[in-house]
């Protein structure tokens, strides 16, 4: 079996320079994130807000955490103090309460808008309806600690390439479409799609941040 280590080097050989790796530790436990760590990886992605929390208390500080989950707002508040992306913001009322813990803290905090691109029910996300109406609102003006620094989207859970495929070509449409918008709090760069499975494939259609787990922590328990 490959290590940690090993499989974090093969994959980053694999990327574009362009393109920013999570390694997706959720449900790891921290000395699995210490062998990533030691081999240099900085960006963690979890889901789960209390686990995350844990791990920030126990590990070094240049950590940034990104939380790729999908986020309830009354838990905002455990980690509005040290998350450095929150990916799955799919709406306003949840960006409002990002704001709010976020200068209690004194800080911004970066937000990804996550608009559904998957045909599967039980994915979240906006339209891009939905985000032109956020970005273009008044109401987001008044949000000073926050700002959007791109988009976010999961392809459906498929074999079927081509389909993930149009999917993330949904995804990379909606955001040239967005980044036309001017506004202080919106800083179009990051384009977050792809696992795995299909990370090569994501790249492909212009994702520059990757959400990797299993290949680089091995299968879950």
């Amino acid at each position: 079996m490959t290590s940690i280590s090993e499989n974090l080097k093969n994959i980053k050989s694999t990327l574009p320079d362009h393109v920013t790796l999570v390694a997706v530790s959720k449900t790891k436990p921290v000395s699995d994130l210490t062998e990533a760590y030691n081999a240099g990886q900085r960006i963690f992605g979890e889901n789960k807000i209390q686990e995350m929390a844990e791990k920030h208390e126990n590990m070094p500080k240049d950590i940034q955490w990104h939380m790729i989950g999908h986020v309830q707002r009354n838990k905002v508040k455990y980690m509005a103090e040290f998350v450095s992306l929150i990916h799955g913001v799919d709406n306003f009322k949840l960006l409002k309460e990002i704001n709010k813990q976020a200068e209690k803290h004194s800080r911004t905090i970066d937000c990804l808008l996550q608009i559904k691109i998957a045909s599967e029910e039980s994915k979240f996300g906006m339209t891009l309806s939905n985000a032109e109406d956020i970005l273009h609102s008044e109401d987001f003006s008044a949000l000073k600690n926050i700002k959007v620094t791109g988009v976010m989207g999961m392809a459906t859970f498929t074999e079927d390439d081509a389909q993930i495929k149009s999917e993330f070509n949904k995804l990379k449409s909606a955001f040239d479409s967005l980044k036309n918008i001017e506004h202080p709090n919106f800083k179009p760069e990051t384009i977050s799609m792809g696992m795995s499975g299909d990370y090569k494939l994501a790249i492909a259609c212009g994702s520059t941040m990757v959400r990797v787990g299993s290949s680089i922590f091995g299968h879950r328990s």
